[in-house]
């Protein structure tokens, strides 16, 4: 039902909410598996920040070498820092979207532009593509996000 907030125990079967929960679930495993990314470059380039991590690798003078900033880890730290930076809002701002009453067809069009701008945001950061892919991929989360909360305060507040 258009322009109504859903009610808590109807929303499992609420086809909004059910697919607010799927591609909120997609951009937060996408945001977790960065982590492993990291940790994986982390390993493979022998690449720490900090002293305890680098202890199976030597004592002393022999494990301060592993000490360092690494180009591949940092571009993951990036995309990392970033997904925090712009799914962590849509996550909220989506919840209350899904919960204004919106149509399916407009809510899976939010949902499914900001996932896939996530995943080419990664790929061209990971690549990495040429600009403007990153920063186009950026830009069209990032709208669609203001598209949701522009959509929520019009149903809220009816403006």
């Amino acid at each position: 039902r258009r322009g109504e907030m859903a009610k808590a125990t109807q929303l499992i079967n609420n086809e909004v909410f059910r697919a607010f929960a799927t591609y909120a679930a997609i951009v937060l495993l996408k945001m977790m598996l960065m982590s492993l990314i990291t940790a994986y470059f982390r390993m493979t380039r022998k690449a720490f920040v900090n002293p305890e991590d680098t202890a199976s690798f030597g004592k002393g003078e022999a494990a301060k070498k592993f000490l360092r900033t690494d180009s591949d880890v940092e571009r993951a730290r990036r995309v990392h820092l970033n997904d925090l930076e712009n799914i962590v809002p849509f996550v909220g701002i989506g919840l209350l979207y899904a919960l204004s009453g919106p149509e399916l067809s407009s809510a899976l069009l939010h949902f499914r532009i900001f996932t896939g701008a996530r995943i080419l945001h990664t790929f061209a950061y990971l690549i990495p593509l040429p600009q403007p892919s990153r920063g186009l991929s950026w830009a069209v989360g990032y709208a669609v996000t203001f598209s949701m909360a522009y959509n929520v305060l019009k149903a809220a507040w009816l403006l």
